[in-house]
């Protein structure tokens, strides 16, 4: 298994639930779960639930990322950074991409199974009607 880059858990208010994005790089491709915790959940919920459940995760399908050469930090600037991070409200732009796409891709899925059962239904009802017809003209 390959190790994992960096991870981030961003947990934001929407509608009426509180909503955590797991975001996780790996290799340059990024790969999102979006995780419903119901009421505000508590910094120790939160530790408790990734402690029991990462592994648990159904994230989507990596998608490419641009590869940025990341250079030594100031840990005062590192430490504003994460300032700032923990103060945005809402998903990054990459974890809204990368969820509308893994939204988009099972929505074709599904679309492709339902028109093969339809098909597959069609062709059956077809192979019915024309052994009903045989029999008829049978006239056993």
């Amino acid at each position: 298994m390959s190790s994992i880059l960096s991870g981030k858990l961003t947990v934001y208010f929407e509608t009426q639930f509180w909503v955590g994005v797991f975001e996780r790089v790996e290799e340059g491709n990024i790969e999102i779960c979006k995780v419903v915790f119901g009421p505000e959940p508590k910094s120790c919920e939160i530790y408790e639930f990734i402690s029991k459940n990462y592994n648990k995760l159904r994230f989507s399908r990596p998608i490419a990322i641009d590869n940025k050469v990341e250079k030594k930090i100031n840990p005062k600037r590192l430490q504003r950074q994460i300032r700032k991070a923990t103060q945005e409200r809402g998903i990054s732009t990459k974890a809204q991409q990368a969820i509308k796409f893994e939204h988009e891709s099972r929505k074709v899925e599904r679309k492709k199974l339902s028109k093969e059962k339809i098909e597959l239904k069609k062709k059956i009802d077809f192979e019915k009607k024309q052994a009903k017809k045989k029999q008829k003209k049978k006239g056993h």
